[in-house]
């Protein structure tokens, strides 16, 4: 179990790229391939040597990465709506997806026009759009960026990685 905890991966310029298992974070420690920037408590030992296991480790070389995009999906439509109704704000019951713009009258399935909704919310707005049924929504649905989920990931363990997601 402690060789799938997770760390974080920095390009050489501090940038965030991913998230990887100590396990290869380690293989990449070994191969010279990455430094240590955060440690746990914890060490890692072999039969000659004691590693320290890494909270977060950086690039020695800067890799080009091409920019991230995070899939349209059910669940992670969810996720950027923090799992919330977003025209009454309610967690409970079951969630719904809900196309702002009705797909009868051209909406499409974007991160602009989707959001999340309970059931009966999503029942009162019909075939309509939220002006025309009243019912305001309570943040403007927008495309996340891949920060946004890797953010997702933290725990209250992982407070090292604050500083380099931008979170401070």
């Amino acid at each position: 179990m402690m060789m799938s905890a997770k760390v974080l991966l920095l390009n050489q310029n501090y940038e965030p790229i991913t998230v990887v298992s100590a396990k290869k974070a380690i293989i990449l420690f070994v191969l010279q391939k990455v430094e240590i920037i955060e440690k746990r408590d914890q060490l890692v030992r072999s039969q000659y040597v004691a590693l320290p296991m890494p909270s977060v480790v950086r690039l020695t070389c800067y890799v080009k990465v091409p920019k991230k995009r995070v899939e349209l999906t059910r669940a992670n439509l969810f996720r950027r709506d923090s799992y919330r109704c977003q025209y009454c704000g309610t967690r409970k019951g079951p969630l719904t997806i809900d196309h702002i713009m009705p797909k009868t009258r051209g909406g499409d399935d974007t991160w602009e026009n989707l959001v999340s909704a309970c059931v009966k919310c999503n029942n009162k707005k019909g075939n309509r759009t939220p002006d025309e049924a009243d019912m305001p929504l309570l943040k403007k649905p927008k495309r996340p960026n891949y920060l946004f989920f890797m953010q997702y990931f933290i725990g209250l363990s992982e407070q090292a990685w604050k500083p380099y997601l931008f979170m401070n």
